[in-house]
């Protein structure tokens, strides 16, 4: 069966997994939901040994409450030997899985997400936090995020904490927001000083609390993804109500 207009080509036609344990990770990671995932964006080195894909996995919705549902997907091939290969993450948001993607030698310009699909950026705010997430690599490392897509107004949050030590707020969380109305989306940042703040304001707000977002410092703002081991905050986000 063809693919639809969004679904993604793998390209791996003729191509074997290097060995038995990739095999059953890219069957089990993503070739199992393969007709489930949205192509956002993607790129094609020239020669085909490298494709970068950021992609949407429908299943996660009914998943774990709260699960990441964006894929960050780097797959390797070797011509000569006709295997491949594949890293990929799963992330909160489309500007981290670029981010990952950049990292793992993709042309910044090649994954961006075309005009058209999802959410556009509401205003110049969201539009330079999510550049400088896309453009830097290193300096932040994602600690755990959730999703809530079933409301009238889905929101993504995403706690990070600082790689460097030295960094004066080394926790912030990412707050996304959008608006179906008008098709779009906003995303704001927040700093802290401690994790019991960072945390605290997380419970807060998912407590249904209209608690502001802290000033951050305006430094670059850097992901590592998935980077550190996940630790959710004491008081998950809400359940799903499906």
């Amino acid at each position: 069966m063809p693919t639809s207009s969004t679904e993604p080509e793998f390209r791996l036609d003729g191509y074997e997994a290097v060995n038995a344990r990739v095999d059953d990770a890219f069957w089990q990671h993503v070739a199992i939901n393969q007709s489930d995932l949205t192509r956002l964006a993607e790129h094609h080195s020239d020669g085909g040994r490298h494709s970068h894909y950021v992609l949407h996995d429908r299943t996660a919705t009914w998943g774990i409450p709260g699960e990441p549902q964006i894929m960050a997907l780097h797959l390797q091939r070797d011509p000569e030997a006709r295997t491949f290969r594949f890293q990929h993450a799963m992330l909160p948001l489309s500007a981290m899985a670029q981010s990952w993607l950049i990292a793992r030698g993709c042309p910044t310009d090649s994954v961006r997400l075309p005009d058209g699909t999802g959410t556009t950026p509401a205003d110049d705010t969201t539009r330079a936090l999510e550049q400088r997430l896309m453009g830097d690599g290193d300096h932040f490392a994602l600690l755990t995020s959730y999703t809530l897509d079933d409301h009238p107004s889905p929101q993504i949050t995403a706690l990070l904490r600082a790689v460097d030590e030295e960094e004066p707020l080394p926790f912030r969380v990412l707050l996304e927001e959008a608006d179906l109305t008008s098709f779009t989306h906003t995303l704001r940042e927040g700093g802290f000083a401690t994790y019991h703040e960072a945390t605290s304001w997380w419970e807060n707000h998912w407590r249904g609390e209209a608690v502001p977002l802290p000033p951050a410092p305006p430094s670059a703002l850097r992901t590592s993804a998935p980077g550190l081991p996940p630790r959710a905050p004491s008081a998950p986000g809400p359940g799903r109500t499906r």
